[in-house]
């Protein structure tokens, strides 16, 4: 499953550099499919969002630090455990219940984000 912040974020911006996708980004700021991944052009995400990767798309928190769960692979192939909740001083990147996904499922997430 992907990770989400919950509204007890503090905002301290911890956990954005340790995200190997830059699947996390600051409150009401705009998030591009192709921030740190390997996308480009027009793509179609794992919830079925067809986008262009490079298009500014809406902030999914206006108040606190967001995960977009079409780029998030809890880091998988990247970390032994998601590298956000290791480092959130109040505990606020948990599992997001909604939105559960297999190990071979993140997998193939990473493969499709960075091409590797």
């Amino acid at each position: 499953m992907a990770i989400i912040i919950t509204d007890e974020c503090i905002n301290c911006g911890a956990c954005e550099p340790e995200c190997p996708n830059n699947a996390i980004y600051e409150g009401a700021v705009d998030w591009k499919a192709s921030d740190g991944t390997a996308l480009k052009g027009m793509v179609v995400l794992k919830s079925g969002l067809k986008i262009d990767a490079d298009a500014p798309q809406e902030p999914v928190s206006d108040d606190v630090y967001f995960i977009v769960a079409d780029k998030c692979t809890e880091c998988i192939g990247f970390h032994e455990e998601p590298q956000c909740a290791a480092v959130c001083p109040v505990d606020c990147c948990v599992p997001d219940d909604n939105n559960v996904e297999s190990e071979e499922s993140l997998l193939i997430k990473k493969t499709f984000l960075h091409g590797e």
